[in-house]
């Protein structure tokens, strides 16, 4: 089974410092991450798509993306996918 958790991040500049604060406290958990935004140079988006591929145990990980929740202008969904046959 893998656990992927998907933070859509809105108003950019002003929560990602609290997001990158929260991931870096439970970055042990964290087994990849893949940040995207829209926009370049100077024309950078102010929302931007977090996913990550998580470990640990299931309380850790509803843990983490509840922390993360809780910050306005910030959602968090945890999916666990398996493959039928496991």
């Amino acid at each position: 089974m893998k656990t992927v958790l998907l933070v859509l991040i809105g108003k950019r500049a002003e929560s990602a410092v609290k997001v990158q604060q929260i991931l870096t406290a439970w970055g042990c958990i964290i087994k990849t991450r893949l940040g995207i935004h829209d926009g370049i140079m100077d024309n950078c988006s102010e929302s931007g798509l977090l996913i990550m591929e998580l470990y640990g145990t299931p309380e850790q990980k509803e843990e983490l993306a509840r922390k993360i929740a809780v910050l306005p202008g910030v959602t968090s969904k945890l999916i666990d996918l398996k493959l039928e046959e496991e």
